[in-house]
């Protein structure tokens, strides 16, 4: 059983010359309490879809599993809108945890453990797989046309995961977090292989937003909109090609340029007057 995604609102629409009453599709948000061994561990807001995959994913991305398998036992209940987990290590909660959370669905604010267990979590990336100018916008153009639930409401963040040939598995949510955080579940329920994979994100290239790439195991990660100069030293220090502005026929590259195929980089040069 799952809620309903979006809801409808009857809202007055202004067209440039008249008002007119219509009914709108509007994104819903719904809270979800995380009970870890019995334990409060977090309550997050989120697009109510995919919920044991974003639970399973948060719990990687906060360091509490390593795998699937590190969980006994995961029940989730939409209508009271808990999820259940027994871990195989009962004493994972209690050992590096101390205080119950909650994770707001706007870039990170109200998280209070923040860069907490990063760098347990974040993997260094070392892979050599490339991809040319052309797949970068392909990947993008498909992450965006995919996501019907953005064309009903315009309310959610998109996140896909692809290979060079195309998008893989892609997710929705009003967090962008949350979003990255159900592909991380879907790899590890699926134990699907992340050394050829690439993100595609609708949204700018936060700190948090390259932490979960770097936690996933991503060496590409591509947005149609900016970095921030955290996320590119964070990129730059994990080993991760961070492109931006993937727009028209161009895009900026930021990080470790010798992943897109043709790039042959060089520094800029300046000249003293």
């Amino acid at each position: 059983m799952s809620k309903e995604i979006t809801t409808s609102q009857n809202i007055v629409r202004y067209n440039g010359q008249s008002f007119i009453e219509e009914e709108d599709d509007i994104a819903v948000e719904s809270a979800l309490t995380i009970m870890v061994n019995g334990e409060e561990f977090a309550t997050m807001v989120c697009t109510p879809s995919e919920l044991e995959e974003l639970v399973v994913g948060f719990l990687a991305s906060e360091g509490m599993i390593r795998a699937f398998q590190d969980i006994k036992a995961l029940h989730i209940d939409v209508e009271t809108g808990f999820a259940y987990v027994d871990l195989v290590n009962p004493n994972k909660v209690e050992k590096d945890f101390h205080s119950k959370r909650f994770i707001g669905s706007c870039c990170g604010k109200g998280r209070q453990f923040y860069f907490q267990n990063d760098v347990k979590t974040a993997k260094t990336i070392m892979t050599r797989f490339t991809i040319t100018p052309e797949q970068c916008h392909k990947l993008m153009k498909q992450m965006q046309d995919g996501s019907s639930h953005f064309q009903q409401t315009g309310g959610v963040h998109n996140a896909a995961l692809c290979s060079s040939d195309g998008v893989v598995i892609s997710r929705s949510d009003i967090g962008r977090h949350n979003a990255l955080d159900k592909l991380f579940g879907y790899c590890l329920i699926h134990r699907v292989p992340i050394k050829d994979k690439i993100i595609a994100f609708s949204g700018r290239i936060s700190s948090e937003v390259l932490l979960k790439a770097a936690k996933i195991g991503v060496g590409i990660i591509l947005s149609k909109s900016a970095p921030t100069n955290l996320a590119i030293n964070l990129a730059d220090e994990l080993g991760i090609t961070a492109v931006g502005f993937i727009r028209g026929k161009g895009f900026n590259v930021y990080t470790h340029q010798d992943r897109i195929q043709g790039l042959e980089y060089k520094p800029v040069q300046t000249s003293c007057i």
